[in-house]
């Protein structure tokens, strides 16, 4: 398989698929990390043949919860103990970055149905939040080890998706984004999209494993156009 990287410098990676394109992946990364980091996962564990794979970069900006070191990240991170001080226009900003490539790939010839967003800890709360918001239906939604950012914002904010499919995974030993973040937001989303699944991974971390891989290759296998 051939991976395309833009000509920009923190343009997405693009993998393209092996067999006939039917349906694509946009899976955002997490804090401090890069497209890069994510890649090595969809050439293996979760590499179909018929997805392509788009794995943008975050724009690096100084973030208040390391010191203000300059990283990779979608938003601000101001404290990871509450989420009451939100970062709401890094976040929208992201939001509308991520609808701008669901845009272009159905200007491509890919149906809205057969696009899905993922992404892990930060780039999963935006994956969820734009995922919800977007006002073309999605074949699905993969949200890892993280929460529903802005949260007031719905179910006021959803409108086409109430139905789309979303797979939550959360670690129950995570020490970064706290299980019951990950629990309680989808608590929320299941009021008015009863479709997510949440699933629980004993003694995980802030990070992913193999179980874990498998349940997300099942459900993009489930979501995907036949």
């Amino acid at each position: 398989r051939e991976a395309v990287v833009s000509t920009q410098s923190t343009g997405p990676i693009v993998i393209e698929p092996s067999a006939d394109h039917k349906a694509t992946l946009i899976f955002l990364h997490g804090l401090g990390d890069t497209g890069h980091g994510w890649s090595d996962a969809m050439y293996g564990e979760l590499s179909m043949d018929t997805f392509k794979y788009i794995l943008p970069t975050a724009p690096s900006i100084p973030v208040p919860l390391n010191m203000g070191m300059k990283m990779p990240a979608w938003y601000d991170i101001f404290t990871l103990s509450e989420f009451d001080k939100e970062d709401e226009t890094g976040i929208k900003r992201s939001v509308k970055y991520v609808h701008d490539l669901i845009d272009s790939e159905v200007s491509k010839g890919t149906p809205s149905e057969s696009i899905f967003v993922g992404g892990f800890s930060q780039g999963g709360a935006i994956a969820l939040y734009s995922g919800l918001a977007c006002q073309k239906k999605l074949g699905g939604v993969i949200a890892l080890s993280c929460y529903l950012p802005l949260r007031n914002a719905f179910p006021s904010s959803c409108t086409l998706n109430k139905d789309t499919p979303i797979l939550m995974c959360h670690g129950s030993s995570d020490p970064v984004v706290q299980f019951r973040f990950g629990q309680m937001s989808s608590i929320l989303i299941n009021g008015f999209n009863p479709t997510i699944k949440f699933k629980t991974y004993p003694g995980l971390t802030h990070g992913a494993c193999a179980e874990e891989f498998r349940d997300i290759k099942q459900f993009m296998t489930d979501q995907s156009p036949k």
